[in-house]
């Protein structure tokens, strides 16, 4: 028998033990993978090269409140500006208020929607056809899976902010580069539908010349409606999209926390589920060496067995990591949570953690167990 195959063995003598101790391992190794996944996504991607160019002017006081349409004319004459279009939340209902109908829904001009969102990729004829259809949408091919809609369906929004039930046409299916299940209308329609929001708009999306220009389009917007009636509040997509989560709280604190308390839990459970292991096995350990092993080879095995624990329960932490993931992204209210994904790095990372997990929970009781006497070994009873 080799020594990896006797680690091995070893490791799982006690199957009821070991089981236990990796499902603790992998459910910490699950909140920390998905704990780092969320860290990653909401503070280190960048996003796609199209959305870093982008940029979000809302209202300065409050998302509720909504910007004058004119505003748009203006910010395009800003330097750096490529394109600016009106983005405003419907918010309606389709069929019901349950949570699995809840989808986006979002007014815009359709004639330059595609030059502020360049990267969805959809037909030239649907996209001229929405663009001819003052009652069309597009949708997310996501969306179209879901609920089995094609080209040509007719819905139905039921308004809960706005007075009014949207009779929409699909001209056209979408596809994004991360989880998307937004629908896009022409914005007019509520406009002409609604007296009170002609000329109004919640939000405005801009996509900059080169990224290096998003910062004093950002400061230059801002600066022209300081000490207007509606000042504004301009910042990148990606900053926009934290302000919702932001509102949380120190999102950052908490998350560092929890990774903290989560590794010191699983360093706790492997230390002493080590401890007892090497506890009960003293007598073995005055065999081994009767049989010649030397204390650097018995420190390597208890060793080595302790990490081949650590390391599976990393693995199956990572797997159901990954599968909380995917049922969080696409959940109706998961937005922020649209690009993020579980990256070869953050496994590494995970199964590092693991790994030193292992490595130090085992390293003191297993070279208290390699300098037993054999003597002492032998008369031991445990």
């Amino acid at each position: 028998m080799t020594l990896s195959r006797f680690v091995t063995k070893n490791a799982f003598r006690n199957k009821r033990r070991s089981i236990l101790t990796v499902a603790s391992i992998g459910v910490s190794l699950l909140l920390l993978t998905f704990m780092m996944t969320l860290w990653r996504g909401f503070y280190i991607d960048k996003g796609s090269p199209d959305s870093a160019r982008r940029l979000v002017t809302r209202h300065r006081v409050s998302l509720t409140n909504s910007l004058p349409g004119f505003y748009r004319e203006k910010i395009r004459a800003v330097p750096g500006v490529v394109s600016v279009i009106p983005v405003s939340w419907f918010g309606g209902l389709y069929k019901d208020n349950k949570p699995e109908n809840f989808f986006p829904q979002f007014g815009t001009d359709p004639d330059e929607f595609f030059k502020v969102f360049p990267e969805l990729e959809i037909p030239a004829d649907q996209a001229a056809a929405w663009q001819r259809d003052r009652a069309g949408v597009i949708v997310s091919d996501e969306l179209v899976k879901k609920f089995g809609w094609k080209v040509g369906d007719r819905i139905v929004l039921l308004g809960t902010i706005y007075p009014v039930n949207l009779e929409l046409t699909i001209r056209g299916i979408f596809k994004a580069p991360t989880t998307n299940q937004n629908a896009y209308f022409n914005a007019k329609y509520v406009e002409e539908a609604v007296p009170g929001f002609k000329g109004q708009a919640g939000t405005f999306s801009i996509i900059a010349n080169t990224d290096k220009d998003v910062s004093q389009v950002a400061s230059t917007v801002d600066d022209m409606f300081r000490n207007s009636p509606q000042p504004t509040k301009t910042e990148s997509e990606k900053a926009f999209q934290l302000s919702f989560v932001n509102m949380l709280g120190n999102v950052k604190a908490f998350i560092l926390g929890i990774c903290l308390a989560v590794v010191f839990t699983t360093l706790l459970v492997s230390a002493n589920t080590m401890a007892m292991s090497i506890r009960e096995r003293t007598r073995e350990v005055a065999v081994l060496k009767t049989l010649g092993f030397e204390r650097r080879t018995i420190l390597g095995l208890f060793v080595g067995e302790a990490i081949s624990l650590s390391l599976v329960g990393g693995a199956f932490g990572a797997v159901f990591a990954w599968t909380l993931l995917w049922m969080a992204k696409h959940s109706p209210m998961a937005f922020f949570l649209s690009s993020m994904k579980i990256t070869w790095e953050t496994l590494v990372v995970a199964l590092a953690v693991a790994a030193v997990v292992g490595l130090l929970s085992s390293l003191i009781p297993s070279y208290n167990a390699s300098k037993v006497e054999i003597v002492e070994g032998l008369r031991h009873i445990g």
